[in-house]
Formats: C-alpha cells, structure tokens, sequence
C-alpha cells in the first residue's frame, strides 16, 4: 500500500463531517433513557438515520444494527480507496462469525440466525463455504485461525480453548491491516486494542486465580505491554505494566479487581474502552485525511454499543442510572 496523502481524502473528509452530525448525541441518548419505554426510546434512532425498528425485541434490535453497520462500510467503501482501512473494522465480525460456525459444526447444528453482516465475507456465502469445506476466499490468517480452532475445539472439547484460537488470529490479522493500510493512526489503534484485550484477560484471570499458564494461551503479542510481563505480573501490580500507555486509568481500575471475589468490573471495562475512544476521537481535530474516517468508523462502532446498552437495558427494565453506568465515552 502507498503511502496515503491526505490531499487523497478532502471529498471523503467533508462528507464524514456532514455524516457525523446525526451521530447518537450525549442529548439523543437522555431521551432515549427516558423515554416511556423501548419502543418510544427506539424513535430516537430515526434521527440518526436508522429506520424503524421492527419491534422491540433483542433479535430485532441485532438485526437493525448489522444492516446499519452493513451499509456504512458499502457507503465509505465506494469513496475510500483503500481496503485494508476499511477491513480493520470489518474483520471482527468475520470472527465473530467464525466463533459461531466452528461451534455449530461441533454440535452438528446451524446457528446462521447469530451471523453478523458487516465483514469482509458475506455471511450466508462464508457459511456455505464453510460446510463445503472451502475458505478459499478468505484471507490466509482467517483460515489457518478457523483450522486450529476446529483442532483445539476437536481434541478438548472446550469452546473457550477454540475462542483463545480465533482472538490470537483475530489479533494477527488487525495488525497486519493495520500495517497495510499505511496509516499510523491505525497501527496505534491495533496495539491500543492488543492492550486492553490483554489487560482484560489479565484481570479476569487474576480474578479466577489462573496462573501464568493459562494466560500465555490467552494473550496475543502486538501491544505496546510485553504478554510475558503481563503473564508473569501480580494482579495487584498491572497498573504498573500499563502505567505509561492509553490504558492507565483502565490498569488502576483493574488492578484493584484482580483478585478472587473482586468487585463488578463495570467501571473497568468502560475505562478500557474509553481509552481506545479518546485515541481515535483525536481525529476530530484533523480537517481532513484518513483520520476523520477512521474516527467516523469508530464512532459509528461505538454508537451501536451505545444502543445496545440502552435499549437493551429498556427493554429488561433496567433504571435510568443502571444504564448511564454503562454507558462508554462517546465520539461527540
């Protein structure tokens, strides 16, 4: 990929700064938390552009959002020339699918209804290739991750042990994205992403009183924070691992939780993701270059958590407080 100018994206930076404006407001989600119910709260989302929802059901409510993000990435992939900037987004939901797949094949079932849109491959195609036991149109990363989980899930029966196998390639293939697509900005981004998915194995491990062990099959190289470091760190002492990195305040907040009997990790897992957020909503303050699509794709990421957890929290009758608990940093 060469290197990109950003004299290459002034047509797509204007539109991303009109596109941003019916982004999911700090404004849009109070009336969304107090509004009669999930449905009256779901009207909300009409003036961010999405289209009614069905009903105010959670199947509904996924369906709704994997159209949406579907047609972001068609919208920016006509106006970007550049894949890869794009893949780094997507790539999740192939694993995502992955997971599901590898999983229903061991149970001899199908399990299409939870495949998400918004990847790289099509869900229904990625399906029926996968039953023909041809992935040839996937990336070689993704296959060999897809092998080695089917292995590990075939020979110990554990699905956790199958996940451990699609994260570590999951987190390989960002990288190499992130590389490909010539943006620094990107390449920070996937090791800020490497680090909290370690530091929230770190964590949950030190949690359940898992050893070094266990966590070398769990955390992925590619951060800015050594794995064996944090393999071989006392719960109690993450913050200090982390302490010169995005993550500072999500590694305090951790660390004070990494042991047995622990409190909620409510507030911990918002400061990880509060942390990728600020880093990538920087990219506000650029007038125009990748950055304020890379920024828009994130947002519109962090928009669908964001409606998760409060229609989602509507409709278990959840209170308003409980769910501004939850709620992470937003991009505006």
């Amino acid at each position: 990929m060469r290197k990109i100018r950003d004299t290459d994206y002034l047509y797509i930076s204007a539109r991303v700064r009109v596109l941003e404006n019916r982004l999911l407001t700090a404004e849009r989600m109070e009336r969304m938390i107090d509004a009669r119910d999930a449905a009256e709260a779901a009207k909300v989302l009409t003036e961010c552009g999405y289209p009614e929802l069905a009903s105010a059901t959670p199947s509904a409510l996924e369906d709704l959002l994997a159209r949406a993000q579907a047609d972001v990435f068609a919208d920016l992939g006509e106006a970007v020339n550049n894949p890869a900037l794009l893949d780094v987004f997507r790539c999740k939901y192939d694993y995502h699918n992955a997971k599901v797949l590898v999983k229903a094949g061991a149970l001899g079932t199908e399990q299409d209804r939870l495949l998400l849109g918004g990847g790289r491959y099509d869900p229904a195609e990625l399906a029926e290739d996968w039953r023909r036991e041809d992935l040839s149109a996937c990336s070689d990363i993704f296959q060999k991750g897809v092998a080695r989980a089917r292995e590990v899930l075939g020979s110990t029966g554990d699905p956790q042990q199958a996940d451990f196998a699609l994260d570590r390639a999951y987190f390989e293939e960002l990288t190499a994205l992130a590389e490909q697509s010539g943006s620094v900005v990107l390449e920070g981004y996937a090791k800020i992403a490497v680090d909290a998915a370690n530091l929230r194995a770190a964590v949950r491990a030190a949690r359940l009183d898992k050893g070094p062990q266990f966590l070398r099959q769990v955390l992925v190289p590619g951060g800015s924070v050594d794995p064996e470091a944090i393999a071989d760190a006392p719960g109690g002492q993450l913050d200090r691992l982390f302490q010169d990195t995005a993550l500072a305040r999500a590694a305090q907040a951790g660390a004070a939780l990494a042991h047995p009997g622990g409190g909620p990790l409510t507030d911990f897992e918002r400061e990880c993701d509060d942390a990728v957020m600020a880093y990538l909503a920087r990219a506000r303050k650029v007038p125009f270059g990748v950055e304020p699509v890379i920024g828009y794709l994130y947002a519109r990421e962090a928009e669908a958590t964001a409606i998760r957890i409060i229609l989602a929290g509507r409709m278990a009758g959840l209170d308003g407080a409980t769910i501004r608990q939850r709620l992470r940093r937003g991009y505006c």
